[in-house]
């Protein structure tokens, strides 16, 4: 194992123990997640990639998928956390974006976007991409912040005197739409993280 894979691999632990220090616990909110979403089954999309905190959980469970992002530079530090674990070979790492997305019509049987909708600035894009790319009887795992963790990703950001851009509420606008759309939503919360489950009827 090269010294760059274990140079990231320290960061990653060093982030993960800086976010429990606030009271944000990653590894655990992703089992959260994760669980609330079973089964998964079928061909397997992540939408954001970030630094791969999430991917690196859904491949630990043994899942091989395809994720995306519009971010070389984030993707390549995902692309290390994975590699520390000998996992890369379940993980496809494409750069995209998430509201012009390359894949055909019905890829995919389910769909993941983690901590992503805060940030986008046209959700309904990315929104219109999943139906399109979602399968005659597939399911999309939306989550995102709770109040509460959003209060608590502020705090880490500002901590590090770095501010953190985010809309709130947009899992609100998603599950109408889903709704909308005729999808079936469940709905899960933790302290720190709100899940959305939409599946086909």
């Amino acid at each position: 194992m090269n010294d760059e894979v274990i140079e990231n691999h320290k960061r990653y632990l060093e982030r993960v123990s800086f976010y429990r220090s606030f009271g944000y616990d990653l590894e655990k909110e992703r089992d959260f997640i994760l669980d609330k979403s079973l089964p998964i089954a079928g061909k397997i999309l992540e939408i954001g990639t970030g630094k791969g905190h999430f991917a690196l959980a859904l491949a630990k469970r043994g899942f091989s998928f395809v994720s995306v992002d519009i971010s070389s530079s984030e993707q390549e530090i995902a692309r290390l956390n994975i590699r520390y674990f000998g996992l890369e070979n379940q993980v496809v790492l494409k750069i995209e974006d998430a509201g012009h997305l390359s894949f055909p019509d019905k890829s995919f049987d389910t769909i993941f976007s983690i901590n992503v909708f805060h940030h986008l600035n046209d959700p309904p894009s990315v929104l219109d991409e999943i139906i399109r790319l979602l399968g005659p009887c597939g399911k999309a795992v939306l989550s995102d912040f709770s109040d509460k963790g959003l209060e608590i990703i502020n705090m880490c950001h500002t901590h590090e005197g770095r501010k953190h851009d985010y809309v709130t509420h947009r899992l609100d606008e998603a599950k109408n739409y889903f709704m909308n759309k005729g999808f079936d939503i469940k709905e899960f919360q933790s302290e720190v993280q709100r899940v959305i489950i939409a599946g086909r009827t």
